[in-house]
């Protein structure tokens, strides 16, 4: 019988630290339910000690989503560990994941201590987590770059501690599969009490091997893989989870392993955290991108159409990419719309549900028929922030070769009507200066990327920003069918979510 190979996604804690993407709590909580839908093994669910932000984000991942294992990060520190142990507690079956540095370079460089410290700290670190939980697990950080001697008395250290998982990370990507393939051989051979554990690994895709080297591992004994939904990650990512899964799915008499994974909810996965994350998934991207199934070449055309598995060897249909026969229009009634959420996978609060429905009514008139996609970025854009200080409430512009580019902007602020005007280097420009009047916050745009949700001329448009306000990087998103109105929408998110992390900059805006 093939081998279980347990799924350790990452997403939310070491996906979330990829440049620019700043998940609120109320997205955090859309994935992690998904990612439950995808029947992964373990969540990790943030960083707890990290932010205040965090901690709230993982004790209520920890509270309401059932199934996976939650686990929280922890440094060997005993600070994090309690502070981890208090989010994760709530879990059904919670996790506590602590780790430390075992390369020379990091113990000289970042730790600056000696070999015989870190064990120790290991160990304490173990033991204290252990007295929390049952399920724990320890890594290595920087585990291909040390001392193999060193790394299997650390790994000892920590399962006489009391871990319950043992992790193997590749934290650089430095690693060539049969150099990590041959680590993993000397760790299960050297390690005492390694077949009591499972044995996990964490690979990084610096050089482009991430899945390589996890595959690479599984077939020479590792149990777990650590996984980011779209390969997101720390500097060029982790192992892709769409990737890894198909893998296995399909070669997965060769591999003689197998996942619980539930395969139809991939594609709608990807969608999710490419929509919530601003990530968008690259084309040519293998399992997800929306090149993956698309033939031009006649040849290719032919023989798929005479027979699928003539140049497709999944079926996009078994991922989740079914296109839906159910036409959304203006007549049609909450009851359709609600439906169709759900079977999207989205859980909306009925204050969310309802100013989707307002949104989806106004684009409908605009629009006639209404796709997936239009709804998934409708609902995308009212998963935010708790409190919406700056709302938009109407805007009009001015421009063309010869005349100066003039936006007038009218937001509610606290039920009061403000509004202002400004010149700029086009509409766009002029709108966010004329949002900058208004609000009293000077936010630098990093960033500004467009997407049409759809084809075809009445397509939405998605705005993505990155601003900078003061020491603080937020994100924010806007739809429209009016690209003007989606920059305006995607920049006031961007502020929101900025005043929601620091509130005093909201009193700037108060001030007569």
């Amino acid at each position: 019988m093939p081998g279980k190979i347990y799924i350790f996604d990452t997403t939310l804690r070491d996906g979330e630290q990829a440049p620019r993407i700043h998940l609120n709590p109320k997205e955090k909580l859309q994935i992690a339910e998904q990612l439950a839908r995808l029947k992964v093994d373990v969540i990790e669910a943030g960083f707890p000690i990290s932010s205040e932000g965090d901690f709230q984000s993982v004790a209520e991942i920890a509270r309401k989503v059932k199934g996976p294992v939650i686990a929280g990060l922890a440094r060997a520190v005993e600070a994090d560990i309690r502070r981890a142990w208090e989010a994760v507690q709530y879990a059904e079956r919670p996790r506590i994941h602590t780790f430390i540095a075992t390369s020379d370079i990091h113990l000289k460089h970042q730790l600056r201590k000696e070999r015989g410290e870190v064990l120790e700290i290991a160990r304490r670190a173990v033991s204290l987590a252990r007295s929390f939980t049952e399920d724990v697990e320890f890594s290595a950080m920087d585990a291909t770059r040390s001392d193999v001697d060193f790394l299997c008395q650390v790994f000892e250290a920590a399962i006489e501690g009391g871990a319950t998982v043992i992790n193997v990370p590749d934290t650089v990507g430095y690693a060539m599969p049969h150099e990590f393939a041959e680590l993993i051989d000397q760790i299960r051979k050297r390690v005492r009490g390694i077949d009591k554990v499972i044995l996990s690994v964490h690979c990084h895709n610096d050089l482009g091997l991430a899945v390589s080297n996890s595959l690479a591992a599984v077939q020479h004994g590792a149990q777990q893989v650590e996984v980011a939904v779209n390969g997101l990650g720390e500097r060029a990512g982790n192992a892709a989870l769409e990737e890894l899964v198909m893998i296995i799915d399909t070669r997965g008499i060769y591999l003689d392993v197998q996942t619980n994974i539930n395969i139809s909810e991939i594609a709608r996965t990807s969608h999710l955290v490419s929509l919530l994350t601003g990530y968008p998934v690259q084309p040519n991207k293998a399992v997800v991108g929306r090149n993956a199934f698309a033939h031009e070449s006649g040849i290719h055309q032919d023989g798929v159409l005479k027979e699928r598995t003539t140049y497709e060897i999944m079926d996009p249909q078994k991922l989740g990419f079914v296109k839906s026969e159910i036409v959304l229009g203006k007549h049609s009634g909450r009851h359709a719309f609600s439906e169709r959420l759900i079977q999207l996978g989205y859980k909306l609060s009925e204050e969310e549900l309802a100013r989707a429905f307002s949104r989806f009514k106004s684009l409908a008139d605009r629009k006639g028929e209404i796709k997936d996609e239009d709804l998934e970025a409708i609902v995308a854009n009212e998963i935010k922030i708790t409190t919406e200080l700056f709302k938009l409430n109407y805007y009009q512009t001015l421009s063309g070769s010869m005349v100066k580019p003039t936006a007038t902007v009218g937001l509610e602020i606290n039920g009061r009507m403000v509004q202002k005007a400004a010149y700029g280097d086009g509409p766009v420009d002029a709108s966010f200066r004329a949002v900058d009047e208004i609000t009293g916050i000077r936010a630098r745009l990093e960033s500004y990327s467009i997407d049409a949700v759809t084809a075809g001329k009445d397509a939405l448009g998605e705005v993505t920003v990155v601003v900078e306000v003061e020491d603080l990087t937020t994100m924010g998103r806007g739809v429209s069918t009016d690209i003007i109105e989606a920059s305006i929408l995607a920049y006031l998110n961007a502020l929101n979510r900025a005043v929601e992390k620091k509130p005093e900059l909201g009193k700037l805006s108060q001030q007569e």
